[in-house]
């Protein structure tokens, strides 16, 4: 008789910040994903500015891992970090799964992120909607993953949704909303398609749009993504 494979070890990896509440947002996400399955192993770490780091967890991880990218395009990070990462335990099993971004999952996030922030559509067709992106300096990263993501969430509300990057990439925010505003949409929402408060999240409120929603953050569709990602790497069905 042959021992039961071992079950992998969901490693979160996100990009980091200083910012306590962003660090707290991250650690609330990875309760919401224990609370969907039970008696999963989830790890976090971050890729800079607050530890541990993904080389210390690894240390201290036996068994096989699934690196889970808490990011929501493909960039350098994806690329070239996270390869990097996977390096540092050659003794280990590890796989890298596929970054969040875009998935249904998150238009519904971002769709209950922006009703919590008070956002209610009149019928008049005078109401749109900028979805605020950190944007990527690498050029791989591109913009297809917005373009993509401001689609499915045009889906969800019946409105106008365009993308907007906060650096690297044009239009900025403010720009955005100004442009929509130009075209006759008076009522112009942010919704911020980010993972957590810190410095981009700041940004955002200066964007000038009658609301701006909360990053994503602990949704529990943002929970049931990345277990979503967790299975595709992994093979593993809950």
């Amino acid at each position: 008789m042959t021992d039961a494979p071992t079950a992998p070890t969901l490693l979160a990896v996100a990009h980091g910040t200083r910012d306590r509440a962003g660090i707290a947002t991250y650690h609330a996400l990875l309760d919401e994903i224990r609370t969907q399955r039970p008696g999963l192993t989830v790890r976090l770490a971050f890729l800079d500015l607050a530890p541990p780091t993904p080389a210390q967890v690894l240390a201290d991880v036996h068994g096989p891992v699934v690196l889970v990218p808490l990011l929501l395009n493909t960039g350098y990070h994806i690329r070239v970090d996270l390869p990097a990462v996977r390096a540092t335990a050659p003794h280990l099993d590890v796989r890298v799964a596929a970054a969040l971004g875009s998935d249904p999952l998150l238009a519904a996030a971002l769709r209950d992120k922006l009703t919590e922030a008070g956002w209610s559509p009149t019928r008049s067709g005078s109401d749109a909607v900028v979805l605020t992106a950190a944007g990527s300096t690498d050029p791989a990263a591109g913009a297809d993953t917005e373009l993509m993501m401001a689609g499915l969430l045009r889906q969800r509300l019946g409105q106008p949704v365009v993308p907007a990057y906060l650096c690297a990439s044009t239009p900025a925010p403010a720009d955005a909303v100004g442009a929509l505003r130009a075209v006759g949409h008076r009522r112009v929402a942010v919704a911020r398609y980010l993972m957590a408060p810190g410095h981009f999240a700041l940004r955002t409120q200066r964007a000038g749009g009658c609301l701006v929603s909360a990053p994503l953050g602990a949704r529990p569709d943002v929970a049931r993504l990345v277990l979503k990602r967790f299975d595709e790497a992994s093979g593993h069905t809950a």
